[in-house]
């Protein structure tokens, strides 16, 4: 009996081993051998001045999403810098996306922030679709409709990081 306890307890050192393995693949060495940018997921959200926004229908611009919370500290720091270079890039679409909250708080936020073109996103949806792990972020997606560059919490260079991919090409 010993013997068969001894290859069974082998047996599933042996699974342990390969389950870890597996998931080192598939979590590590796979997201690093794709390289190039990938394809934005679809995106049509109603926004806050009661129209849509659709992502298919900015082809041929770039597009920049930043997606935020009210009750998000670093996003309030984020939000003036983003809104500064909306106003000063009139060629390129900055659509702010609010994430998970009810249009009656949204609202008096973005008029607080001078906020235009804000998006809802109030089942999480589209953040999801991008991965959005937390905030506020903002993603880049090129005229082909690429994501070309996302960066994510308070970066107090968001204005020079954006004008960057803005310069290098839509």
């Amino acid at each position: 009996m010993s013997s068969l306890r001894r290859w069974t307890a082998r047996g599933l050192d042996v699974l342990a081993v390969l389950i870890v393995l597996v998931a080192l693949v598939r979590f590590v060495v796979l997201p690093r051998l794709h390289h190039g940018p990938v394809q934005a997921p679809p995106v049509l959200l109603a926004t806050l001045d009661g129209g849509r926004f659709d992502l298919a229908r900015r082809h041929g611009r770039l597009v920049f999403l930043d997606f935020w919370a009210s009750w998000c500290d670093p996003c309030r720091a984020s939000i003036p810098m983003v809104q500064h270079f909306r106003r000063t890039h009139p060629g390129v679409d900055v659509v702010s996306v609010d994430v998970g909250e009810p249009v009656a708080l949204v609202r008096p936020f973005a008029a607080q922030f001078k906020m235009d073109d804000v998006a809802l996103d109030p089942d999480q949806t589209v953040a999801h679709a991008f991965g959005v792990t937390g905030y506020p972020t903002v993603v880049a997606i090129d005229a082909t409709g690429r994501v070309r560059a996302s960066w994510v919490g308070f970066d107090p260079d968001i204005e020079r990081a954006m004008g960057e991919v803005a310069t290098s090409g839509r």
